[in-house]
């Protein structure tokens, strides 16, 4: 008989999914945007993924399936050219995160050893190595994946949580405590963007519906993983926020903007600190590639079980989906000609034009799911309203970004429609 998964275990994949490589990696980038309202920016980006959480947990109570958020897609619109164009989507999304955390690992490896002279070369053989070095534990033994990432999640929450308790220490007296005054805060449209932006340091709580099937007393247990992992986690962010910029001054935080976290614990523990949140960093981002090169190549294979890709994508190599292979090589081109915040657009409108389609199917299905239709109907409005803020406000600044997610978006609809024409 399968052993079930508990409450806790649950939670942890939830947490595991979220508090990965995400904040470090973004967390410079959201301070540079909204200053000092940058704990404002993370709880409106968290109040999203709160939201759509409640038709995460609607839907797999419902149809509790391995899949997760490509069945919920299938189930809404049926096997269809737009339901496939999304599911695609996904599987790039995860490429784009691995993308991200690879960029994160790369930012942070040089400040602990340098390999050339070079700090740009040394992120592009930093960033190329993890992905590499993943890929082949995932082919070595998927048992290892789930170890390192057991006790990945333990070490990098105990880090995190003494950041944020020696920090809060660490602000009494700090003068750039001052920066998180209304004040310093940018206007409203350009928080919720800020927010937006970094909305992908969210998105792994959507993982809790791949384990749906094997949670035990799943009707009281879905839910609380749901709730309690997103609750957690928004609550972590918005103290690291506070800890951040209310240690920083602003100049600092962007000249140290893709390693900001480990930058913000040397005013409390000098050179030790900010060694010892460099190898969180470290721990956090690897284990975050692990995990979604696990998730990512699952999801290309139940993608084309449900003839929403070629067969072809059925086969094994080394006997692990061949779609394992092609999400590293993907996220190595990626990773090497994008920059971070490129990376992290890309993957915010991925994200949220997912969740916003979830939201929908909750809403268009809410009398088979017993959801109640106001919550994921405002779900699936705020997604579609934070895109077209998002869109609007990094235009200008980040062009390519925008670019490169609307050829992502065109690009799985223009293959699918092929495909299913063939």
């Amino acid at each position: 008989m399968k052993k079930q998964i508990g409450l806790k275990e649950a939670i942890s994949i939830g947490i595991g999914g979220m508090v990965g490589g995400g904040i470090f990696a973004v967390l410079g980038l959201a301070a540079s945007l909204a200053k000092g309202g940058t704990p404002i920016a993370f709880l409106f980006a968290g109040t999203l993924a709160l939201l759509t959480s409640y038709s995460y947990v609607k839907l797999s109570q419902t149809y509790p399936d391995r899949g997760g958020t490509v069945k919920f897609i299938n189930q809404g619109f049926g096997i269809s050219v737009f339901s496939g164009a999304m599911n695609n989507l996904l599987w790039l999304s995860y490429i784009i995160m691995l993308s991200l955390y690879a960029s994160a690992f790369g930012s942070y490896a040089p400040n602990l050893f340098t390999i050339t002279a070079n700090k740009t070369i040394d992120f592009h053989i930093y960033a190329s190595g993890i992905i590499i070095l993943a890929t082949a534990i995932n082919y070595y033994s998927i048992a290892v994946v789930g170890k390192i990432e057991s006790y990945a999640v333990i070490i990098k929450l105990v880090i995190l949580l003494a950041f944020i308790a020696i920090g809060a220490y660490g602000l009494m007296g700090n003068p750039n405590v001052a920066q998180l005054s209304i004040a310093h805060w940018e206007n409203p449209i350009k928080l919720f963007a800020g927010g937006m932006v970094i909305f992908v340091a969210y998105e792994g709580f959507e993982l809790i519906a791949n384990a749906a099937p094997d949670i035990a007393n799943p009707q009281k247990n879905i839910p609380r993983a749901y709730y309690y992992s997103v609750g957690f986690v928004i609550f972590l962010y918005i103290i690291i926020a506070i800890v951040t910029v209310g240690s920083l001054p602003f100049s600092e935080i962007a000249s140290a903007q893709d390693y900001v976290l480990a930058q913000a614990a040397k005013p409390m523990l000098g050179q030790m600190g900010f060694t010892i949140i460099t190898i969180a960093a470290l721990i956090s981002t690897f284990s975050a590639i692990n995990a979604t090169l696990y998730g990512g190549s699952r999801v290309n294979f139940e993608i084309a079980q449900d003839d929403e890709l070629p067969h072809h994508f059925l086969a094994q190599l080394w006997n692990q989906p061949i779609g394992l292979m092609i999400t590293a090589v993907a996220t190595l081109v990626l990773v090497n000609i994008l920059k971070l915040e490129n990376i992290s657009i890309a993957g915010s409108i991925g994200f949220l034009l997912i969740f916003g389609i979830v939201n929908f199917v909750a809403f268009k299905l809410s009398k088979e799911v017993n959801a109640n239709k106001i919550i994921p109907l405002l779900g699936f409005i705020l997604c579609i309203i934070a895109l077209f803020i998002l869109i609007s406000q990094q235009y200008q600044s980040n062009l390519v970004g925008i670019l490169v997610s609307i050829g992502i978006i065109v690009f799985c609809f223009a293959i699918e429609w092929f495909y299913k024409k063939s």
